[in-house]
């Protein structure tokens, strides 16, 4: 080819080469926003969930429903004769011979309504994620890698279906009055496992996916992980809670600080129990749920400390938030327990763990994608 001289002039038809635009910017992105909303949607619902299984719970309607019917039992009874016959089913499990043997049809219906609502929940649940998920797919709204993750959500709240299930079965042997504590406890953690993603999902679609990666370069990664940690000791809490709740320990010992008088109850160890002592003796289960609490308290301290020296103010804040819903949760187990666990007080307090345990999640995000910031203020 013959050589150009230096100061020879380019055709205008020769072709300029564009800038090409980043491969994550051109990249599809799926339906982020309408995910998100979705998401929400679940999140409420799972939300509803998790506050009408503790009134179930408290109300002591959780073994009204005998049978576990998927499909069928989404009908309650019609008519006087399907109203006796469930009734009849009832009266053969220990609960009602020990417990309510006084009880009548009238009162059998206000426990099974509760029951009854708290499952037609949860096939609503599954219900808006079916239809959600298979409209998303099959119009390839999905973003890149993320229907593994959708598709994790309807596999575990399947799974939740039938763990409840298991739970309800555990109460209706001879010599169960009520579910045993310890599947409650894998009931409600798993019920919070799926808020907990729901919750991380919801964060993560706010933002664009570039954004996020430009954010995760700006990480603080101890105090993510200090914030994680904190995260699973509230998880811990939350099932020692569920094992409070199963044995109605909140309602034996209703001093504080004490409990009963004593700083460490005589009876919080029984040698008939052994290891059965921490899901079953009453003094054991509240001993350990008052102390995980304080344990709780002072590591949130320590975690909001270190928060206030990150140099975004987004995350600060969400640290701040976090550590005044610590705040407010002890002082709501402590008002609960020592007016021995009513319905009200009981039920806010189950609600201040769901507001705890995301806004963990979110300054948890935060902390590992936080907003950039400029000379101009955050930028969003």
């Amino acid at each position: 080819m013959a050589k150009r001289p230096i100061f020879q002039e380019v055709s205008s038809a020769t072709p300029v080469l564009q800038p090409t635009a980043n491969l994550i910017e051109t990249a599809p992105r799926g339906a982020r926003g309408a995910i998100r909303v979705w998401l929400v949607v679940l999140f409420v619902m799972v939300a509803a969930m998790i506050a009408l299984g503790g009134a179930t719970r408290l109300t002591g309607s959780g073994l009204s429903i005998t049978e576990w019917k998927p499909v069928t039992g989404a009908l309650p009874p019609s008519g006087q004769a399907a109203w006796e016959a469930e009734f009849a089913k009832y009266q053969q499990i220990p609960q009602f011979r020990e417990e309510n043997p006084t009880m009548d049809l009238a009162g059998f219906k206000r426990i099974y309504w509760w029951e009854w609502s708290h499952r037609l929940l949860g096939r609503a649940v599954g219900l808006v994620w079916a239809l959600g998920f298979l409209f998303f797919w099959a119009t390839r709204r999905i973003p890149p890698g993320w229907t593994p993750r959708l598709l994790t959500l309807g596999v575990l709240g399947g799974l939740q279906g039938a763990v409840g299930w298991w739970m309800v079965a555990s109460g209706l042997v001879e010599g169960m009055t009520s579910v045993a504590s310890y599947r409650l406890a894998v009931h409600l953690g798993l019920a919070f496992a799926i808020l907990g993603l729901i919750a991380w999902y919801v964060f993560h679609l706010a933002r664009p996916e570039a954004q996020l990666i430009r954010a995760r370069r700006a990480g603080e990664p101890k105090l993510f992980s200090m914030a994680t940690g904190l995260m699973h000791l509230s998880f811990v809490q939350i099932l020692i809670g569920a094992l409070v709740a199963g044995i109605d320990a909140g309602r034996q010992y209703t001093g504080w600080p004490t409990m009963g008088g004593e700083w460490i109850p005589a009876a919080i160890w029984d040698p008939a129990l052994g290891w059965r002592n921490f899901f079953e003796n009453a003094a054991t289960v509240q001993f350990t749920h008052r102390m995980v609490a304080y344990l709780l308290a002072i590591f949130a301290v320590v975690v909001w400390l270190r928060s206030r020296r990150s140099p975004h103010p987004v995350t600060r804040g969400a640290f701040t938030v976090m550590i005044a819903a610590v705040a407010f949760q002890i002082v709501l187990g402590i008002v609960t327990v020592m007016h021995g666990a009513p319905l009200p007080e009981a039920l806010a307090h189950q609600f201040g763990a769901v507001a705890l345990f995301v806004l963990i999640i979110r300054a948890r995000h935060h902390a590992r994608y936080p907003y950039e910031t400029s000379v101009r203020g955050t930028i969003r």
